[in-house]
């Protein structure tokens, strides 16, 4: 079961209240429950009674292994996996808007939901290759957004398309804009991908393992450039990871989930410095530590959840 610290006690105020007492908080997520049908008379639950806050300025890591539920929360908090054949059971997603209304998402139909998506909460998918359309120049892709959310002519989305292209610290952004996805680098499209969540403006971004296709070179800039601009905006960010490491360098909060449910949160300081949960030492555990095999002959396997258990019960 998730621990009580990610729940809401059960004497906790009306949900509004939430909002009314902290002027920062921006997501609010309650025991939120999906499944997903196999057959007609069965289902499978891969989210089970999920739980968290995040404030404005502030990065909360999701983090767990393949299958434990993280991108699949992710995108409910988009309402995408409803397109999929997935049912919500329970729950709330309560989000505060860019003009200060909170709103649960749950309640809101499909056609809200179009104008919420890229203008309130954005996505930053893990591979841009696969996101961005290649038929479009980068510079289209970006103003699309801008063009169906804001009523901005095309000029003018142009030119905050250029705007956006310089924020992400794109080089040379004149000329990228009028290039196809194929001529731009790993990191240049991922970049690419941030620009377009960003353009609105967003209450909230989604990063679904937005650097697990990058090498780490690559991927220590983009990091780089996601608490840049959370410094610069003030926009709330979800960072979807099983990777402790990057973890350790862009998360102020952790949430780790297992099979469905959150197991344990806290700062990313409580939780490296004193994990509870013998998951969570071994997900810590499997970074690697340069040096850490130079007494060995052979290189060895990474320890399990399993294997810890095993250890601290002998």
């Amino acid at each position: 079961m998730p621990p009580t610290d990610s729940l809401p006690p059960p004497d906790a105020p009306p949900p509004t209240d939430d909002f009314a007492a902290d002027p920062d908080l921006v997501l609010a997520v309650d025991d939120l429950a999906v499944e997903f049908p196999l057959t007609r008379k069965t289902t499978f639950a891969a989210v089970k009674g999920v739980s968290f806050r995040i404030r404005r300025g502030e990065t909360l890591a999701l983090v767990g292994e393949s299958g434990s539920g993280k991108s699949v929360t992710a995108m409910t908090l988009m309402r995408l996996t409803e397109h999929d054949g997935a049912r919500i059971t329970r729950g709330s997603i309560r989000l505060r808007m860019k003009d200060a209304r909170v709103v649960n998402l749950l309640d809101l139909p499909e056609k809200r939901m179009d104008n919420i998506r890229g203008a309130e909460v954005s996505i930053v998918f893990q591979d841009p290759i696969s996101s961005l359309n290649p038929v479009y120049r980068v510079g289209d892709q970006i103003a699309e957004a801008v063009v169906r959310h804001q009523g901005k002519t095309k000029e003018q989305a142009r030119r905050i398309a250029l705007d956006m292209l310089r924020l992400v610290r794109v080089p040379d952004a004149e000329r990228r804009l009028r290039q196809f996805p194929h001529q731009l680098s790993g990191g240049m499209r991922q970049r690419v991908m941030i620009a377009i969540a960003l353009a609105c403006r967003p209450s909230l971004m989604i990063l679904d393992e937005p650097t697990t296709a990058l090498d780490v070179t690559i991927q220590a800039q983009i990091l780089d450039l996601v608490r840049a601009l959370q410094a610069e905006i003030g926009m709330a960010v979800l960072f979807i990871t099983h990777d402790m490491g990057v973890v350790a360098e862009i998360a102020d909060r952790i949430c780790v989930m297992l099979k469905g449910e959150i197991i344990e949160t806290g700062s990313v300081y409580d939780v490296f410095d004193t994990p509870r949960e013998t998951y969570t030492r071994a997900l810590i555990a499997a970074v690697p530590a340069l040096g850490s095999l130079a007494d060995s002959p052979h290189p060895q396997k990474f320890p399990t959840a399993a294997t810890l258990t095993s250890a601290e019960g002998a």
